[in-house]
Order: structure tokens, then sequence, then C-alpha cells
């Protein structure tokens, strides 16, 4: 039996004003030609199928249009789970219908252990594995609040939860594969774990009160083969563990993910051993982000242009030089070219204060030029322009006082 292993797809997602639709469309293409040429038998869906609760049509077209394809191919199962991103609600509307394309959805934890578990079958219908399929667990399906309790206790009590209910849908799971035969048994989860590996700006959530309630490989029983996890964007495994993973965001969700490799995680089963490869995704749409002075930004455009790429830049200019009409000559070098400007941070650009120990305790007595001296000298710009932006500031002080001696 080979699974695919895949998660936070975050459908109607937006990088700044672009949309993601075209290269997610692109990331389905790839997936239901790998499932194909790997001849996968199942397709686990770690959560965060969409960005948020109330996606736009336009990602749930996506969404089902992908299902329905998948079901022709020679996939037999398809496990979803939800993320914290998703509405449980709208991932369980569908799931009877879906179901009869053997789709199975778990939006809400089930009342009963055994909803939570889902056999995994052949064309022929036969038992070949067993999925423990845990959605993401909010605080109110796993605990009780309990007056005055602390933070502390409420993180215990919620990692607690987290853990009992593992047990639970495990040991319903166990029950049945006595009943079916020794099959391999996988369990989802979509939650942060201990020393969990993230970006800064990734767009992550912690999930309950802070990192005091990420949980440990501890809580996932003994008898689980393969643990299928979303919500980290980076693939990796959990505390050294081979058949504990992440496998990350199919696509650079952010400019700060877009070195990172992405992955989906196949799973192939020889009885119940798991043999895992990491399929590497291809890059659908290049992001690139690029800092320094206004020739470092010029000549990395320039190259970009040269070849041709289409891809989505973030430019933060760190030059000591002020450069007043950066955004021009960023439009400048982009025109007639496939690139796109998602956004431009001016570092030399943000308004001037007056801070520090230097810093005059009264403006009294200081003329505008005087003041406008002294932020050229606190925001350490160069000496050789000091001459040219002071006959500038002069020219709009003195437009400004004709302007109201005109109107006197």
């Amino acid at each position: 039996m080979r699974i695919l292993h895949t998660s936070d797809w975050h459908l109607g997602r937006s990088l700044m004003l672009l949309k993601r639709q075209d290269e997610l469309a692109a990331f389905f293409d790839w997936l239901l030609k790998t499932i194909e040429e790997r001849n996968v038998d199942g397709l686990i869906v770690a959560g965060d199928i969409f960005d948020n609760t109330t996606p736009p049509t336009a990602a749930q077209e996506l969404y089902y249009n992908f299902l329905g394809r998948a079901a022709r191919t020679c996939c037999n199962n398809i496990v979803i789970v939800a993320g914290n991103h998703d509405s449980p609600s709208l991932l369980d509307a569908p799931a009877k219908i879906l179901k009869a394309i053997n789709v199975h959805v778990v939006g809400t934890p089930g009342k009963s252990p055994e909803n939570e578990v889902i056999i995994l079958q052949n064309r022929a219908g036969e038992a070949k594995g067993l999925v423990c399929a845990v959605p993401y667990l909010r605080d109110r399906d796993i605990r009780r609040v309990v007056p005055g309790e602390t933070v502390e206790d409420k993180a215990a009590a919620l990692i607690a939860g987290i853990k009992q209910h593992y047990a639970n849908i495990c040991e319903s799971a166990e029950n049945l594969r006595q009943q079916l035969g020794d099959l391999p048994l996988l369990a989802t989860g979509h939650l942060f774990t201990a020393g969990g590996q993230t970006v800064e700006g990734d767009g992550v959530r912690e999930l309950y009160v802070g990192t005091i309630a990420h949980v440990g490989s501890e809580i996932f029983p003994n008898n689980i083969d393969y643990v299928a996890l979303g919500h980290l964007h980076a693939p990796q495994k959990v505390g050294g563990h081979e058949h504990i993973r992440y496998s990350g965001s199919p696509i650079a969700m952010n400019f700060c993910e877009a070195k990172q490799q992405k992955k989906v995680i196949l799973i192939e089963f020889t009885g119940r051993k798991p043999q895992i490869e990491e399929i590497a995704v291809p890059c659908f749409q290049p992001l690139e982000k690029i800092c320094g002075d206004l020739a470092k930004l010029t000549d990395r455009i320039g190259q970009l242009v040269e070849e041709n790429s289409n891809a989505w830049l973030e430019i933060e200019y760190t030059g000591e030089m002020i450069v007043p009409n950066l955004d021009e000559q960023i439009n400048a070098a982009i025109a007639d070219s496939e690139l796109k400007v998602t956004r431009i941070i001016n570092r030399n650009s943000s308004p001037l204060r007056l801070t520090g120990d230097d810093t005059p305790q009264s403006l009294e007595g200081m003329s505008e030029e005087d003041v406008f001296d002294y932020c050229l000298k606190a925001r350490d710009v160069p000496e050789e322009q000091h001459s040219e932006l002071k006959q500038a500031y002069r020219e709009i002080v003195n437009a400004i006082v004709e302007s109201d001696a005109n109107k006197e």
C-alpha cells in the first residue's frame, strides 16, 4: 500500500494583492500526475485545506475539482481533516456525498472514537489499512473549563486532553485491526509539536496558550505506524522519529519560505513497516526578496530580466543614500518584463525622529535649518549629500512661506 501525505494547501490565500490560484492549480496537476506515476493507493491531507473559514468561491471550486479528478485516478482513498484555518462545518457539509467517491472528510471530532477511524480499501473492497483521522482539536473539543485555573493548569489540561483523544481513537482502531488483520495504522494531526521548526513571518499561529502547549511525540500511541501531521510549513520529522512527520505546505506561503524546498511524503508499507520517501515539489511561482543599495537592487533585477524570469519580488532598500524616487526607478527596471513587485520597503524613507542621547532638550532657539541639519546627522546621512539636501529643503521652506504670504 502506498500513501501520499500532504497538508497546508491554504486555498484562497493571496500574497499582498497577488492571487495564488494558478500556482495551486499547477500543484494539483503535478500531484495528480505523481499519484498516477507512483501508483498511489491513498492520499492524506492533514489540515488547512483553506486559508480561512470563509474561502472564496474560486478556492472551493479548485478544491472540488481536484477531488473529482483524484477520484478517477488509481488513488482509491482520500482522507481529509480540518486544520485551524478551516471551518469544520464547511468541510463536513458535503462529507456524505464525497464518501461515495471514497473521499473521507473529518472536520469535527466525532462524538465516538470509531467515527474518526477510516478503513482504507482497494478497488476490490478489501481492507488494506486504517487511519485515525484526527482533525485540529479545539479547546472545547478536549477539555472542560475549570474555575480558577491558571495558564499552566490550562496548558496541562490541553496536552492531557489531546493525549487522551489519541489514546481513545487508537484503541478503537486497534480493536478493529484485530478483526481485519494486521493492517498498517496511520494517524493524522494538526498541531504544533515541541521543537517544531518555523520561519519568521510564515503565518503559523500558536494554537492554544503559547509555546507551553506545544505537544511532544509521546502523545502518539506506539501502535501507530505513521503519523501524518499538518500546521508547520517546513517539511520535518518530529523528535527524530522517522514515522512522525510534517509534509509542510506545497508552495512558499511568503518570501520567508522562498528558499525552502517543498515536499510531499510517500509512505510505502510492506506489512506494517513503512518505507518513507520525500518527493520534492517543483516551484510553480518563484519568489525572491532582494535587499541592498540601489546598485545591488537594479543589478539583480537586470539579471532576472535577462533570464526572462516571472518571479514575484519583495524589494528592500538598505542603502545609505536617500533615494526619493525609489518606486519609479524599480518600476522602470522591471518594465516590459514578467517580473512583479509585491512591495518596496525603503529603510531610508521612514519619518525622521529626534531620539537618542544627543537629542536637544528643547527646540527653542533652533531654526528650521538647524533642526534639519540635526536630523541629517542623526540619521547618518553621508556628508556629501548634505549640501544638495539642504538646498532642496530651503526651496521647500521658501515655497511654503511665499504661499502663506500670498494667502494673507
